[in-house]
């Protein structure tokens, strides 16, 4: 390795870390303030965390309070924290008399207009009567005035602090349904409707069930939140460090090591993060600058650690925020949910997995050295109490209790896990206050015996954890820096609310699926003529094509409008969208949920936008716009998945049309097989390099072979058996290979 290429791979410290997450995730680039507003923002914030942590555990308030206070604290700390026009310009920066704290005068209104407009719903819900307000269900789709004014107020600063941030991609779009819904007669043909009266549109998005106060909001600052909250004071206290340990352990030693570390790692860790871009800079600050230290390319080192990372946004349990949303849109159990994504996920990681294993015979990479490798013994016996609240709440998810009661558990573990130490009586009063919690729950019918005594038993082990304790301060700055991850999803889904609001008052959704499936059916019936050679040879049926066709159109869809927006806010615009068009084609509602979710994540590592390859160049020092093409084909996986469980719902275990154990295990291999010859083609090697026309033909192949069926694996095996015999001949010898 040259002295250029050593230079690159030093370690970055915590500082230039937080400076990448800074720049490539949603929200993380916020204002300096002054150190006194900075103290009322830390307060803001932990009472933000700690409010929802305990009505998690001890009951939520009536829906519209609950969301009103959650819509208090993001417009507070986005006024504060997001300026009008970017935290790095000069404007943002300025000192001025008109800044309290660094915060401008007009961002201190908007913030009170924010807060008011926010909790005006809870206190006019049962009517003001010396303000002549009567009780909300006489005023629903009949506004009067505060509400008319209240409701553009919070219509206008939702798409404000979505603007901040996540930029201008999601209010511009947003911005276009407000448009459809209030100027429906300008549009044409069958988008044609007569319009949403004003008053009737404001009322619609303002008050709950509909609109911001609808279940997009309800979601994230219901189970969303509290598992972001989670993820961020479990990595704290240890577990993100002891995935990364046990992850080299696994995979450290093989052929390219480091790079399938950064995979098995990003798969563990995705587990427990709700966001690609803090998965991507957590892991790869050590991963990257290994596998580059073992001689893979900066671009490729950098392309894997954000393929896998994206991952971890469908890698269950927790799946990122959508999964809780879809959880509510299809009323099914989050388990059955998680159940579901078991195999889709297992199938990008086996893509990546394979990519990078290739790469690396390829390259003659190999693994790290026996010195090299964490011992098992050191890793568990100093880190082993770290597993406790993820197995905690897991137990909790899976046993029917709610989410948010399995988020509260598995936080308060993880308060435990770092800060109660038995050998310091003064701190177990976070373990013994837990443990009262989980009693009193006992006595009133929330928890069962056997749920009491692991819990209990739980938080008593996690008290014997021989690492360092955690001290208050820092506790309170992982909960503060849990509140700032969640700014941009809540504001997100704040403003998606309108979009939603906007679907159910039109009928859009079912407006453009139809187009989707009209337009898709009639380019099927033109591509059937030419394909059966005027009715000589049926491939296909129509219906055939016109379902791959509308599947190809919503792809893309997926992946062009997903350009900087987050997964949660694109899954739920184009499921809306989505939905209606794939039922026509007889399409199971997990399945197409499931289709849209992936292809929004795909949006992650697609070029030109792709905040997590962008963050991992920034790590590996290279290019990010072919750091960026590298994820993309890592991720070819995750891009051909949600093809299969179209075609094979039976990918999903649950789906309506039921489960059949050989009907799986064929669809599988056959996936499995597409997705290595896939991987092959992208590598140009498998057991010798493969030249352009082979590459072509194992691509060919593996898009063939992810068709479900017996006569498409059969032509799969055709194209591809040219180039398995060469290869074959090449393993037996370099004379053979050259001949």
């Amino acid at each position: 390795m040259s002295a250029s290429d050593q230079t690159e791979t030093h370690e970055l410290t915590a500082e230039e870390l937080a400076a990448i997450e800074e720049k490539y995730d949603e929200g993380s680039a916020t204002r300096a303030v002054g150190p006194a507003t900075g103290v009322v923002l830390r307060a803001v914030a932990l009472t933000f965390a700690i409010y929802h942590y305990i009505t998690a555990g001890f009951g939520l308030p009536a829906d519209h309070w609950h969301m009103g206070w959650h819509l208090t604290g993001l417009f507070i700390l986005t006024y504060a924290l997001f300026p009008i026009i970017g935290s790095k310009s000069l404007f943002a920066m300025k000192a001025s008399a008109l800044r309290i704290g660094n915060i401008p005068v007009y961002d201190i209104v908007f913030m009170g207009l924010g807060v008011a407009s926010a909790l005006y719903v809870g206190f006019a819900w049962r009517g003001v009567p010396m303000l002549g307000i009567e009780e909300q269900t006489f005023r629903m789709g009949n506004p009067n005035t505060y509400d008319v004014f209240f409701g553009v107020v919070i219509i206008l600063l939702v798409l404000d602090i979505a603007r901040r941030t996540l930029g201008w991609v999601l209010p511009l779009i947003i911005c276009v349904f407000i448009s459809y819904a209030l100027l429906g007669q300008y549009f044409p043909g069958l988008l044609k409707h007569p319009g949403v009266n004003f008053k009737t549109f404001v009322s619609s998005m303002y008050f709950p069930q509909e609109g911001i106060f609808g279940v997009t909001l309800w979601v994230v600052s219901t189970i969303v939140f509290h598992f972001v909250l989670f993820g961020v004071i479990a990595q704290r206290t240890g577990l993100g460090q002891l995935f990364i340990d046990n992850a080299t352990i696994l995979a450290g030693r093989y052929t390219g090591g480091p790079a399938k570390v950064s995979v098995v790692s990003s798969a563990f860790f995705g587990t427990i993060s709700g966001s690609s871009v803090a998965n991507t800079v957590s892991t790869g600050a050590l991963t990257i600058p290994n596998m580059k230290r073992l001689g893979y390319p900066g671009h490729f080192a950098g392309g894997v650690e954000a393929a896998s990372s994206a991952g971890g946004q469908i890698t269950p349990p927790i799946m990122g925020a959508a999964a809780f949303i879809m959880a509510e849109f299809l009323e099914l159990p989050y388990t059955t949910i998680v159940i579901a994504a078991i195999f889709p996920a297992l199938l990008h990681y086996v893509g990546v997995f394979t990519v990078v294993h290739l790469m690396a015979r390829k390259l003659d990479l190999k693994g790290l050295t026996k010195e090299q490798l964490p011992k098992l013994k050191a890793v568990w016996s100093e880190g082993w109490a770290n597993i406790v609240p993820l197995v905690g709440l897991l137990v909790v998810l899976f046993s029917g209790y709610t989410p948010f009661m399995s988020a509260f558990c598995g936080i308060s573990l993880a308060v435990v896990t770092g800060m109660s130490r038995l050998k310091e009586p003064p701190t177990l009063v976070y373990s013994a206050a837990f443990i009262a919690f989980v009693l009193w729950k006992f006595t009133g019918g929330g928890f069962d015996l056997t749920m009491t005594i692991i819990l209990c038993a739980g938080s008593a082990i996690a008290t014997l954890n021989p690492q360092d304790r955690i001290k208050v301060p820092e506790m309170a700055a992982a909960m503060e820096l849990g509140v700032k991850y969640a700014l941009a999803v809540g504001a997100a889904s704040a403003a998606v609310g309108i979009v939603v609001g906007v679907i159910n008052t039109t009928g859009i959704g079912f407006r453009i699926g139809f187009m989707v499936t009209q337009g898709a059916g009639n380019l099927a019936t033109d591509m059937f003529g030419m394909l059966s050679l005027g009715g000589l040879i049926e491939w296909f049926t129509v219906q055939d094509l016109q379902l791959f066709i509308s599947l190809i159109f919503i792809a893309i869809a997926c992946i062009l409008m997903g350009a900087g927006i987050p997964t949660t806010a694109l899954y739920i615009m184009l499921v809306s969208v989505a939905q209606p068009a794939l039922a026509q084609l007889g399409v199971p509602p997990i399945a197409s949920h499931m289709f849209v979710l992936y292809y929004g994540v795909v949006s992650e590592i697609t070029p030109p936008v792709c905040t997590s390859a962008y963050a991992a160049a920034a790590i590996a020092n290279s290019n990010p716009f072919r750091t960026g093409l590298s994820a993309f084909s890592l991720g070819l996986g995750k891009v051909v998945a949600p093809m299969a469980f179209v075609y094979a719902p039976v990918l999903l275990f649950v789906s309506s049309t039921g489960f059949d154990l050989w009907e799986f295990s064929y669809t599988a291999t056959s996936c499995i097989a597409g997705v290595i010859a896939l991987s092959t083609a992208v590598v140009g090697y498998w057991f010798a390099p493969m030249g352009a026309l082979s590459r072509v033909l194992m691509a060919i192949a593996g898009l063939v072979f992810v068709a479900p069926s017996l006569s498409a694996d059969l032509v799969a095996l055709l194209i591809a058996s040219p180039v398995i015999v060469m290869q074959m001949m090449a393993r037996r010898g370099p004379s053979q290979s050259a001949a």
